[in-house]
């Protein structure tokens, strides 16, 4: 079709226009018609614009809203709705003149477009209208009459929001006012558009039947229809009564018509229920028409009376009333007797078909316009009519229904009423009345439950009301006697059916408590039924069922008619005490008589069967009848003819009561003995009766003398529990009973309960549970329950009792958890939690807050400490938090004298400064109080929280004293790290671990208060005078004395990770509060005291936690640092990392000066030469300090030092005489000396040389002669700084460059390593293996083993010759098989076990010097190597045994660590752990095993492989390295590398073992697994070759995997680069090689022959084969070029060595061939592939010689002895 851009057809100029089409057409026909359309009525105007002109611009029409119009004519819904819209925006927002030139246009649209069968569109066009309406007001006018019979339509849409937008259109064009005068102005173009509608459009008219669906043209039939007839209704009510005999012609020719009575019969609801309305209107506003349309109406109306449409119904019922109202002769058009009535009896039946609360309510006016004529005879016919009312009530739908119910049972009385009133003194129809109807339907009721939800009983009350009401009114003595005989006939039959209920051993028990609700009922005065006539609304959900609905009702009813006043448990609302009895006395004389005559007989009845069958529904039924009518007439009859003086035993004011009481004579006869055999199930209804014994009693004094008889001795606890259970649930029971609830007898029986209770579970834990929990009850019922807000005992008795609760919850912690699970605590928890979460502040009793104490303290300490279960931990925490929730929510500031929280801070700091706490018991502590201070801080009182955490902040002498407390051993690492210094002794040399599990208490404090500023600060609580930042300072201090502690206990790690899960950090504590006048205090406290305090501001900057910014105003002036004080000292140490280097500088500057001339005491005080040189040692460990003249200067002061005071060098002498200060000054000068050399390029005379190497010996002799004072901490110290001395001088001369060298003095070198290493070395190695010796301690952190590190690194340095010239005791072991000296053996058998030991840097070392000796010992072996001849079949040599066994020993150990993980699994090894030695000290082993089987021959490497192949220890080892090496071995630094460079693995980097450089300890076993892996495939690659493909697939695959992935490219480069730069040189073969391709080319001549062979490399060397292709090939046979290729192929796969040496090998073989040696003829080779050799054993017959290894193979896989030639027997 036309796309935009398609060619028109020739001479068409314009593209098509509709507007166009319809202008064209007008002009053709020569007409102006308004609209194009269809329609046959005059009322159907078309629907499409066709403006003229549309296309001129003088047109009235503005062109938007042209475009809108045109628009509105299309077909499509949400065009139209859209338009609409449009159009409603456009007539608010445009000038009123452009919107006034609609108007002609609007009324056709409008009338078409309101009858639109989308009801969006309908809405929207209402709501277009009323914004028309708004901007052109009056100018409607003139378009009134063509809109307004559409608009009334409009306003009776079934599309209810269309509806009120006409109507709210409608109000906005005329105020209600004008309303009738518009409608008249416009009656007759109305009645016109409606008759039309009504009489002339059918569904076909009114929609084209080619376009619209046949359903939707229907359906806007249908409700066009409905809207004409609501319409005409809405017209006939508005139209003033004048303007309406003018419409009378129109109505009557409508009325004329059949098709307008056919709507009564339509099967369209809708249009039923309007057409009713329309006769009720009609019959309402032109009656007189109506009587001349009788023969119509009456049967088009009342023939529909059965019509159970809910929709049509309420229409249909006004109608029939209104009809019978109006057309007095309605009667002669309908057949009542066959029409009328069977219909009106089967509805009724029916019980209105679920339209009872609709239908019902007009019967009685229906009855009432009956005429007496068509009712003959009358009985039958209200009999009839009343049966089927009550027929009615038995219907599913009724009895589901309480409304319709409801209404079945209101029509029933109102039509009996008005019978009875109708025919009073008909004594047929009286009788008929209440024998045949109302006691049946009361007997009916009384059965079925069903229908006891309804208001019948109301009713029947009511009814006898109003009877002797008008008994008593009326003048007429006989009306009064007709009414007096109907009230007793009706008294007799009900007593009857009554009788009949109860007169039975197993009463139904709901008729039996229906009786009793129908008694109540009738007991009421008319006034009481009235007060109660309004009724409650109810919402009921689906899944409720009636019976539970009935019952709940029945309760209420109960609750209701007995006059109770039900009131929930808290609190019960006062109310004037009602005696039930009295209501009898306002009863008229009519009922009261009879009414009491059946409750007496009743009672009778039931007391007989309670005597003589123990009925319960009896029982029940005796309790609710007395509750109702509680008089001495009914107690008497209950006594009947027994003896009244029983009562003996009790006082003589209870045996008078009782004579002249009847109630109490019961009471003490009946009820007594009914209340002590009672089961659970009957107790209810006895203390029930017993209240109505006390109703009868006069006085509260009488009531209170017989409860408390009773309570003495009588009563059970289960009935006493009833008894105050009834009278918290009735404020009027609770009246009754107050003065003996507040007495002393009640009180003094709960008080004995509490102890008997409390006492028998602790101790017989066997007493059941369920026969106490009531007696629990009762007591959590007298405390918690109050009236008027105060106790429902008398308070001293509650005091009385929280005292014994107390006691037995302070018992508790001396019982076992098992007996505490079995105790009363948990009976007692329920009581306290109940008596605190019902209390009001105001009540607490003074031993609640003991109580309460006591419950904190047991929420607050550990399991093992109170023995409790968890349920009953769980319990008492939600316990005690009620009670601190009451206690702090208090209307008064009581909690200012609070003794709990006054003797809670006391216990708390009892607990962290005094009791000795775990982990645990801290973290259950901490978890406590976060509780608490979680209440506190909820309080209306904001300063109680910082009031309460003041309370436990100990004071700064307390604080001191637990600072003092924490062992001092902390001090330990930031010596030796010479973070510190110190000069004087503050350890106690006898120092003793302290208990492991427990906590210090500065610990435990400030843990505590931590926790407790975190929840004040939270909740933004402002605490006052610093407490913030001292409690943060102590935490840090805390922290600080953990991290700085060397082999932390497991209880102060725990300690800290506990503080991270908690967030009680210092960075979440400093987020919360502003931390200025922190940093203030942390400096003055380390200017002060120095120690930890300074290590804390180090430690503050290094975790950025504050930044080195924020620290500078506090050292700004340098000067005030001196002079030195301990406390300036360490700031200025711990400072120091953080300086810059002019701050640095200032420092030293300060202290140069101070170098000279001192005398021997200021040498070694702080703020003489031992203080300063700290500083300038601080200074310079950071290489801050690059002047090398100022540092050569202070080396010539110390050495003047030396001359002036020598006694203060410690040389060669006994320590145990030096002062600590003297140990001091040495320790800095070692210290000076160690820096100095590492950082001065300044070059030395040679005095200064032989001073540093001189002292360096001296000191080094004087720390080895005095071992056994080690464990002084000074003294350790010394060692330890003595090693540095001699390794940093070791390492010094160990790197010396050839530039280096030529700064030295000339013989320096040769007497460094001539006299002083030697010394070093001869003291250090026999101190190493001594010091060993004595180790029980063998972590490297401790502290007792800080000298091992200095001392292993310098013996690293140790040189093989000072090895092999030791001076060590002989050590040998009896049967060790060994070729060695004993010097080296000795050696060998010191230094191995050292591998094994619990100590890195003893194993490292130990690594370092056998590594040393490695080389030297295969050629013991060598030279033995003639006694392991061919004899043996097959030779193997084990490497150094002292070695083999220490393997053994460490294969046993690694099988324990890593034996049970998968291989593939990698395992991580925790550092430093035993664990992490063992598998150290294995992988060192296996390194030197490695490095001594690379010195070896190839011919010692084939008898050591042998050996390992037998004890398949190299299997192991493998094993366990793809356990240990890591996924990705890729090297620390790869990330900041270059792309494009090759990644550093831990196979392409060489392993630095160091001692002293501790970063790279996480990667020490990872990258020694790889380097170890590495040297396996490089020196041993056929024995793995032979593992790999031994191992299970799995297996194959990872190690094929990853040796392909790391290793493989690492080890062919190497072997292709030693290739190429071997200078190994063959006689007769040359060998190149190529990197790229892998491949190594051999080239052998000898005279004419050529052989070249080509080897190539696989992808996953060395795992796979290395294949030898040939070259080129000259004067050699084809066999035999053969047998040399797989000879080459041979001895390179399964030859443990390098390709070279394979190659070596092979030309060997190939040389001896030509030399004439001959090949054995079993391997076709000459020389042995695997031991070397060469054929030596000869065939005695065919002389043939053969390998030995060939032989012995052969014979034993043949398993003969023959000559594998000739066949012979060889031997």
């Amino acid at each position: 079709m036309g796309g935009k851009n398609k060619q028109r057809t020739k001479g068409n100029l314009r593209p098509s226009n509709s507007g166009r089409a319809a202008e064209l057409l007008a002009k053709e026909q020569g007409t102006v018609p308004g609209f194009i359309g269809f329609g046959t009525s005059h009322s159907d105007l078309g629907y499409v614009p066709a403006i003229q002109g549309a296309e001129e611009i003088d047109s009235p029409v503005d062109s938007d809203f042209r475009m809108v119009l045109r628009k509105l004519s299309k077909k499509d819904v949400t065009t139209k709705l859209k338009a609409m819209q449009e159009f409603g925006t456009m007539c608010t927002d445009r000038d009123t003149e452009i919107v006034k030139g609609v108007l002609p246009y609007w009324p056709r649209i409008f009338c078409k477009i309101s009858l639109d069968h989308d009801r969006r569109v309908r809405e929207a066009t209402q709501q277009a209208f009323e914004k028309l309406i708004l901007k052109v007001k009056k100018h409607l006018a003139p378009y009134l009459k063509s809109v307004m019979g559409y608009w009334l339509m409009a306003q009776c849409d079934t599309y209810t929001p269309a509806a009120l937008a006409a109507k709210d259109a409608f109000e906005a064009a005329f105020p209600p006012i004008k309303q009738p005068e518009a409608i008249a102005f416009c009656k007759d173009e109305i009645t016109n558009v409606l008759q039309d509608h009504l009489l002339k459009e059918t569904a076909d008219t009114l929609s084209d039947p080619q376009t619209v669906p046949e359903e939707e043209r229907e359906a806007k039939f249908h409700r066009v229809v409905t809207c004409s007839l609501l319409a005409l209704k809405k017209m006939l009510c508005l139209l003033p009564n004048n303007e309406l005999d003018s419409l009378e012609e129109k109505f009557k020719s409508l009325l004329s018509q059949n098709k307008f009575w056919k709507y009564g019969k339509h099967s369209i609801p809708q249009i039923r229920s309007a057409y009713f309305e329309l006769v009720s209107a009609l019959c309402q506003h032109i009656p007189q028409l109506m009587k001349d349309e009788a023969s119509k109406v009456s049967p088009s109306v009342l023939l529909s009376i059965d019509d159970s449409d809910p929709i049509v119904c309420p229409a249909l019922w006004e109608a029939v009333l209104y009809t019978l109202t109006t057309i007095e002769d309605c009667w002669l058009h309908v057949n009542a007797r066959k029409s009328v009535f069977p219909k009106l009896t089967a509805v009724v039946r029916e019980g209105g078909r679920g339209l009872a609360t609709v239908i019902h309510p007009y019967l009685l006016p229906f009855i009432s316009k009956l005429p007496q004529s068509i009712m003959e005879p009358k009985l039958d016919f209200f009999k009839h009519f009343l049966n089927s009312l009550v027929a009615g009530l038995s219907t599913e739908r009724t009895k589901i229904s309480v409304s319709e119910c409801s209404a079945v049972i209101s029509a029933f009385f109102e039509c009996l009423r008005f019978i009875m009133q109708q025919n009073l003194g008909e004594e047929e129809m009286e009788q008929m009345l209440v024998n045949d109807q109302l006691i049946p339907l009361i007997d009916t009721v009384l059965k079925d439950p069903g229908l006891q939800h309804g208001p019948l009983f109301n009713h029947l009350a009511e009814t006898l009301s109003s009877w002797e009401a008008k008994a008593n009114i009326e003048k007429d003595e006989e009306t009064i006697y007709n009414l007096e005989n109907v009230l007793l006939n009706f008294w007799e039959r009900l007593s009857e059916i009554c009788i009949e209920k109860i007169n039975k051993a197993e009463a139904d028990v709901k008729s039996v408590l229906s009786v009793s609700n129908l008694l109540q009922v009738l007991q009421k005065t008319k006034d009481s039924l009235k007060s109660n006539k309004k009724k409650n609304g109810k919402v009921r959900f689906a899944d409720e069922t009636p019976e539970e609905d009935g019952k709940t009702l029945k309760e209420n009813g109960k609750c209701m008619f007995s006059g109770e006043h039900s009131e929930g448990s808290e609190e019960l609302t006062e109310s004037p005490l009602i005696d039930n009895s009295s209501n009898l006395d306002l009863v008229s004389p009519l009922r009261k008589k009879p009414l009491e005559d059946l409750v007496c007989k009743l009672a009778e009845m039931s007391i007989s069967y309670v005597n003589e069958h123990k009925s319960e529904q009896h029982l029940q039924f005796l309790s609710t009848l007395l509750d109702s009518f509680s008089s001495g007439q009914v107690f008497q009859v209950l006594l009947g003819d027994e003896k009244k003086d029983i009562v003996k035993a009790k006082s003589l004011e209870i045996t008078k009561l009782a004579q002249k009481n009847p109630a109490v004579q019961f009471l003490y006869h009946k009820l007594i003995n009914w209340l002590n055999e009672s089961q659970k199930e009957d107790a209810g209804f006895l203390a029930d009766i017993l209240y109505s014994v006390l109703r009868c009693c006069d006085t509260d004094l009488e009531r209170k003398d017989v409860l408390e008889d009773l309570t003495k001795e009588d009563l059970k606890w289960s009935s006493l529990l009833q008894i105050i259970e009834k009278a918290c649930s009735s404020s009027d029971k609770h009246a009754l009973v107050t003065r003996w609830l507040k007495g002393s007898v009640l009180g003094e029986k709960l008080v004995a309960l509490t102890d008997c209770l409390c006492n028998i579970d602790l101790e017989s834990t066997v007493s059941s549970e369920s026969y106490f929990s009531g007696q629990w009850t009762l007591l959590s019922l007298a405390l918690s329950q109050h009236v008027k807000n105060d106790y429902l005992i008398g308070e001293v008795y509650v005091e009385r009792i929280v005292v014994k609760l107390h006691e037995t919850l302070s018992k508790t912690k001396d019982l076992s958890e098992a007996e505490n699970s079995a105790s009363s605590v948990s009976f007692v928890c329920d009581v306290v939690h109940s008596y605190f979460s019902s209390t009001k502040g105001c009540l607490l009793v003074p031993s609640s807050e003991d109580l309460l104490l006591t419950l904190f303290q047991l929420c607050a300490q550990s399991k093992e400490k109170t023995h409790m279960p968890d349920f009953l931990i769980c319990k008492l925490k939600s316990t005690w938090l009620s009670g601190v929730n009451l206690l702090v929510h208090q209307t008064d500031s009581t909690h200012k004298q609070s003794t709990f929280l006054r003797l809670s801070v006391l216990w708390l700091k009892d607990q962290v400064q005094s009791s000795s706490l775990d982990n645990t018991s801290l973290q259950v502590l901490l978890a406590a109080v976060d509780d608490l201070l979680s209440i506190l801080v909820e309080s209306e009182d904001t300063a109680l929280p910082g009031v309460y955490i003041g309370s436990v902040m100990p004071s700064d002498s307390d604080w001191e004293k637990m600072r003092q407390s924490l062992p001092i051993q902390w001090l330990h690492r930031p010596l030796l790290e010479g973070r510190l210094s110190l000069n004087y002794e503050c350890f106690k040399t006898d120092f003793k671990e302290q208990d492991a599990k427990t906590l210090p208490s500065h610990l435990c404090t400030s843990a505590l208060l931590s926790k407790m500023i975190l929840v004040a600060l939270k909740k933004k609580i402002v605490l006052e005078n610093n407490v913030v930042e001292k409690i943060i300072l102590e935490l840090l201090y805390s922290l600080q004395w953990c991290e700085e502690l060397d082999n932390q206990p497991a209880s102060l790690t725990g300690f800290c990770e506990m503080l991270q899960k908690m967030n009680i950090t210092y960075d979440s504590l400093s987020v919360l509060d502003n931390t200025s006048g922190l940093l203030e205090l942390l400096f003055n406290r380390s200017r002060k005291n120095g120690t930890l305090w300074s290590l804390i501001i180090a430690k503050l900057i290094l975790s950025r936690s504050i930044s080195s910014d924020e620290v500078k105003p506090y050292y700004k002036r340098k000067e005030s640092f001196f002079p030195l004080t301990e406390g300036n000292l360490h700031t200025i140490q711990s400072l120091c990392p953080f300086l810059s280097k002019e701050e640095k500088k200032e420092f030293s500057a300060q202290c140069i000066p101070a170098f000279l001339g001192w005398t021997k005491e200021d040498l070694c005080s702080i703020n003489g030469a031992f203080g300063h040189l700290a500083i300038f040692n601080s200074c310079l460990q950071t290489r801050s300090i690059d002047d090398g003249q100022l540092l050569h200067g202070i080396l010539k002061i110390i050495m003047s030092w030396k001359k002036q005071h020598e006694d203060v060098f410690l040389f060669s002498c006994n320590l145990s005489e030096a002062s600590p200060e003297v140990l001091g000054i040495n320790i800095e000068i070692i210290r000076f000396l160690s820096l100095f050399l590492k950082y001065c390029s300044y070059p030395l005379a040679e005095s200064e040389w032989d001073f540093i190497m001189c002292s360096m010996l001296a000191w080094l002799e004087t720390t080895s002669e005095n071992q056994a004072l080690y464990p002084v901490p000074l003294i350790q110290l010394f060692a330890c700084v003595s090693f540095d001395l001699a390794c940093d001088l070791s390492a010094f001369f160990d790197s010396l460059s050839p530039y280096n060298l030529g700064n030295l003095p000339v013989n320096l070198i040769s007497e460094w390593k001539e006299f002083f290493s030697k010394g070093i070395h001869s003291l250090l190695l026999p101190l190493l293996v001594t010091a060993i010796g004595e180790k029980k301690d063998l972590s490297e952190t401790s502290f007792q083993n800080a000298m091992l590190k200095p001392m292993c690194e310098t013996l690293t340095y140790i040189s093989k010759d000072q090895l092999l010239s030791h001076k060590l005791p002989a050590r040998l072991v009896a049967g060790q098989k060994t070729s060695l000296p004993e010097q080296l053996q000795t050696l060998l058998n010191t230094l191995t076990p050292l591998l094994l030991f619990r100590a890195r840097p003893v194993q490292i070392a130990a690594y370092h010097m056998l590594y040393k000796l490695m080389p030297e010992l295969p050629q013991y072996d060598q030279d033995n190597l003639k006694s392991y001849g061919d004899e043996e079949e097959e030779p193997a040599l084990s490497p150094p045994e002292a070695l083999m066994s220490l393997l053994s020993a460490q294969e046993d150990l690694l099988e324990n660590v890593l034996g049970c993980i998968p291989v593939g699994q990698i395992v991580t090894i925790k550092l430093l752990s035993e664990d992490f030695c063992y598998v150290l000290g294995y992988l060192l082993t296996w390194k030197l095993i490695l490095t001594f089987f690379k010195s070896a021959s190839s011919q010692l490497r084939a008898l050591y492989s042998m050996y390992l192949r037998k004890t398949k220890s190299l299997n192991k080892l493998l094993y366990h390295l793809f356990r240990l090496m890591p996924e990705n071995p890729t090297y620390g630094e790869t990330a900041i590398e270059v792309s494009n460079k090759d990644p550093k693995t831990f196979f392409t980097e060489e392993l630095q073992l160091s001692i002293r450089e501790t970063s790279t300890l996480p990667y020490h076993i990872p990258h020694l697994a790889c380097s170890v892996y590495r040297m396996t495939l490089k020196d041993l690659p056929a024995m793995v070759r032979l593992w790999w493909n031994s191992t299970e697939k799995r297996v194959f695959n990872v190690v094929d995997r990853f040796t392909s992935k790391y290793v493989s490219n690492v080890l062919s480069f190497q072997e292709i680069s030693s290739v190429q730069t071997s200078t190994q040189l063959f006689n007769g073969m040359t060998v190149k090689a190529r990197a790229t391709t892998r491949e190594v080319m051999a080239t052998y001549t000898i005279e004419d022959i050529v052989i070249e062979l080509i080897i190539q490399l696989p992808s996953n060397y060395p795992l796979g084969s290395i294949t030898v292709e040939s070259g080129k090939r000259i004067g050699v046979a084809v066999q035999q070029w053969r047998n040399w290729m797989l000879q080459l192929s041979t001895y390179l796969t399964h030859q443990n060595g390098s390709i070279m040496e394979g190659l070596a090998l092979w030309k060997n073989n190939v040389d001896k061939r030509f030399e004439g040696v001959e090949d054995c003829m079993i391997c076709f080779s000459v020389i042995h592939g695997f031991n070397y050799s060469l054929p030596k054993k000869a065939c005695r017959t065919c002389k043939k010689k053969f390998h030995s290894a060939c032989l012995y193979k052969w014979f034993t896989s043949s398993n003969k002895s023959t000559c594998p030639l000739c066949r012979e027997t060889f031997f």
